[in-house]
């Protein structure tokens, strides 16, 4: 008797998709903002400094909800080489979505500033600047972006081919 669900619970997928959302809006707007001066910038860094946080939280309970949870089981046809490359990239995915906030919080935490968020509470900063711990988280930030940009195509893409070439339940389990 199969002890698997054949969809992820409904908590599981909303906190999928909402953070799929939100994750693609934080890149959009970290993009938008690199090596922009406009206006704009500073309203959309703040938010971008709150959202961090909050994804940073949604994370964490997102974690905790996929521990605590009954998984679907990948299609025992798939090859063991396809199961370990889906649970690589989504372990890594999640490595990815703490790495971001919490790279981009010591980034801001090392040049002096305290973060705002969301006018709720503040999180601290540095007394003293550390201009060269500044840089290597950073570049963390920016790099760990990339990295889970090429990581959102692919699971997009695997989701993708699982639908409409393999056509099994894989996407169809988090629907």
């Amino acid at each position: 008797m199969n002890n698997h669900p054949l969809k992820f619970s409904l908590s599981m997928r909303i906190m999928h998709w909402a953070m799929a959302l939100l994750i693609v809006a934080m890149l959009a707007a970290g993009l938008s903002m690199v090596g922009s001066l406009d206006p704009w910038q500073f309203t959309l860094l703040n938010l971008h400094k709150s959202f961090g946080i909050f994804v940073f939280i949604l994370v964490l309970i997102r974690l905790a909800l996929r521990l605590k949870s009954r998984l679907p089981e990948l299609p025992k046809a798939l090859p063991s080489w396809q199961k370990l490359a889906a649970r690589s990239t989504h372990s890594l995915l999640y490595l990815m979505m703490l790495l971001m906030p919490l790279s981009g919080y010591l980034m801001q935490y090392f040049a002096g500033r305290p973060i705002n968020v969301f006018d709720w509470f503040y999180l601290p900063a540095s007394i003293e600047v550390d201009i060269q711990a500044f840089a290597f988280f950073r570049e963390l930030h920016g790099y760990s972006a990339l990295a889970l940009i090429l990581l959102i195509i692919i699971h997009v893409a695997a989701a993708l081919h699982h639908h409409f070439i393999r056509k099994d339940s894989v996407l169809r389990s988090m629907m």
